[in-house]
């Protein structure tokens, strides 16, 4: 029998999210493979050195097949998530609690057919593009107090951007 996980001791993962919109205003979400309904906006680590907007540009990449966005705005801070227990010491090779992300916003630049979910590492199977107030709606649990934060800070630059 193994000890249980204390959370405490184990560190955020830095990462980087991404609330990309469409010339409409819309944002992207995408459903994570396997699942029915685990939609969210792309994201994932910040590698070692590494800059948060090189992340992110490299995140859309590797998760989207695209990296075709100008940068909007980035959040004033990070926000912070921690796992579930069921999920503690499992996800990430037990390395995390949780993760302390920063948000990027910015406008998707290419047409929809350079959105590919065939990657190297698909994560998705599924996008589309929605209202931004239908995000968290959409999101697991765990992670909706962040992307109600994040959708509160971007929220006046979304309708500013609305074609």
């Amino acid at each position: 029998m193994t000890a249980p996980i204390d959370r405490n001791t184990l560190p955020y993962r830095p990462c980087v999210g991404i609330m990309l919109l469409n010339d409409r205003g819309e944002v992207f979400v995408a459903k994570r493979c396997g699942s029915d309904a685990d939609w969210q906006m792309p994201q994932g680590g910040v590698d070692e050195g590494e800059d948060v907007r090189t992340a992110a540009f490299r995140e859309l990449e590797e998760e989207i097949g695209t990296a075709k966005a100008e940068f909007i705005a980035m959040t004033a801070a990070a926000h912070r998530y921690d796992l579930p227990d069921d999920l503690l010491g499992k996800v990430w090779k037990g390395r995390w609690r949780g993760q302390e992300q920063t948000w990027m916003l910015a406008r998707f630049t290419g047409d929809e057919s350079d959105i590919r979910l065939d990657t190297g590492h698909p994560e998705f199977d599924a996008w589309k593009w929605i209202d931004a107030e239908e995000l968290p709606g959409l999101i697991v649990a765990f992670k909706r107090p962040v992307y109600e934060s994040v959708l509160a800070e971007f929220r006046p630059l979304i309708a500013g951007l609305k074609g």
